[in-house]
């Protein structure tokens, strides 16, 4: 899943917290039959004050296990967000 946040939005945990939440919601009793059943349930999400989710299908095959340098690693602009710091986080542009 890609999501895309807007600049309004600093903290993209809060934000994810309330997209998956209308999601979730949206699909309360729908039987997931299928993965495309999925993405159109996810697509269709809308809220009251204007989110309306896109949903597409990305079926590129991707390495696994790709080894990333330290150096490469290091380069990464990370916020890390108090008191699980492994699991919150910001990611910023370098």
């Amino acid at each position: 899943m890609f999501v895309i946040f807007r600049q309004e939005h600093q903290n993209g945990i809060k934000f994810e917290h309330r997209l998956f939440c209308y999601i979730s919601k949206n699909w309360q009793g729908k039987p997931l039959i299928d993965v495309q059943t999925a993405i159109d349930l996810i697509g269709s999400t809308q809220t009251n004050t204007g989110l309306k989710v896109i949903c597409v299908r990305d079926d590129t095959e991707y390495k696994i296990a790709k080894k990333v340098s330290d150096e490469d690693f290091e380069s990464i602009n990370i916020d890390k967000i108090a008191p699980f710091e492994c699991w919150n986080y910001t990611l910023r542009p370098t």
